[in-house]
């Protein structure tokens, strides 16, 4: 009878050695730790992610064979799965040993290049996207795809728009600013018939124009409606080649504004008397039409001037100083 050494270096015992060890099988000594964070050898961890990866090659070789029933499939590809999430808690215990990072999170991607579902939880191999209920998965998820895709094809027509789409450009060609202007005087010639009758005042005496300020006679604006005007052009070009003169132009600038005012305040006491004769005359005018008024009524208020308002503040500051201090 032979011996045990003897029976370890036979051919036989061999060839079922590394059968066992290709199927996962071996000895006690020799088999895979159920808990990865069991292993605290970065070399075993190694070795047994890549016997972890060789019965996956396995098992996604074995879920294509057309020689399958449906339940065969399903078994395979839970078995792939489960596999698959030992190797990933292999893959989390090299990583705490400080080994290389084999997590990469790549998707799954079908044959039009779209994302697989279920790639992040439940995977589906091989002939098993072809079962009855993974096949409903797949064509729903797709419908979905379809369904969003022609939703943002609707409104991707709205956005990226230019500025005709929100109406920046409806006054380009004047034709707008036309038929507003003349609505806005029909309307005022009919207001000012209203305000007449309502006050009993003759109806034919001409009905004046809508006062107007500087904007209402610019021209329109250009065609395009993106292009500035030429001179506007000119002057930033003219701007921007005397920013050199500035300062000495500032400093004049600001002697220039101070005798202006010295001067405006001389003239203001002339030109006070000829402005409050000319309001009391209008006001005067316009208390002849209205007889419930009085001239005094329709003049403007009388505005304190800056001394008064010094004044009156100083006044109150020393109030408070002495409320502060002393009391009531």
């Amino acid at each position: 009878m032979a011996r045990n050494e003897e029976k370890a270096q036979s051919m036989l015992y061999r060839f079922r050695e590394a059968q066992a060890a290709e199927l996962g099988l071996g000895t006690r000594a020799d088999r895979r730790p159920k808990m990865a964070s069991a292993c605290k050898s970065l070399r075993e961890c190694e070795r047994w992610r890549g016997e972890i990866l060789r019965e996956l090659s396995r098992k996604v070789s074995k879920i294509q064979d057309a020689g399958l029933t449906d339940y065969e499939v399903r078994d395979v590809n839970d078995e792939i799965n489960k596999l698959m999430r030992e190797k990933r808690h292999w893959e989390n215990q090299i990583i705490a040993l400080g080994g290389a990072n084999y997590r990469r999170n790549v998707a799954m991607l079908d044959d039009d290049g779209k994302e697989v579902p279920g790639t992040k939880g439940y995977k589906y191999f091989g002939r098993a996207k072809d079962l009855p209920g993974v096949r409903e998965l797949f064509q729903s998820k797709k419908k979905e795809e379809e369904e969003e895709s022609e939703a943002l094809s609707f409104y991707k027509k709205f956005t990226n728009q230019g500025p005709a789409y929100f109406g920046d450009l409806d006054e380009a060609d004047g034709k707008l600013l036309g038929y507003e202007r003349q609505a806005e005087e029909t309307e005022w010639r009919d207001e000012y018939t209203n305000v007449r009758e309502i006050l009993d005042l003759p109806l034919d005496d001409p009905i004046p124009e809508i006062p107007r300020g500087s904007l209402a006679s610019s021209s329109p604006l250009p065609p395009n409606g993106l292009s500035p005007p030429q001179h506007l052009s000119n002057t930033k070009r003219k701007a921007q080649e005397e920013d050199v003169e500035m300062d000495t132009a500032n400093s004049e600038a600001e002697k220039r504004l101070r005798k202006a005012e010295s001067d405006n305040t001389t003239k203001a006491d002339v030109s006070s008397h000829g402005g409050a004769d000319s309001i009391r005359a209008h006001a005067t005018t316009a208390a002849a039409y209205l007889g419930f008024l009085s001239p005094e009524d329709l003049m403007p208020p009388t505005l304190p001037t800056r001394e008064e308002m010094e004044g009156v503040l100083l006044a109150l500051r020393k109030q408070a100083l002495v409320e502060e201090y002393f009391g009531e």
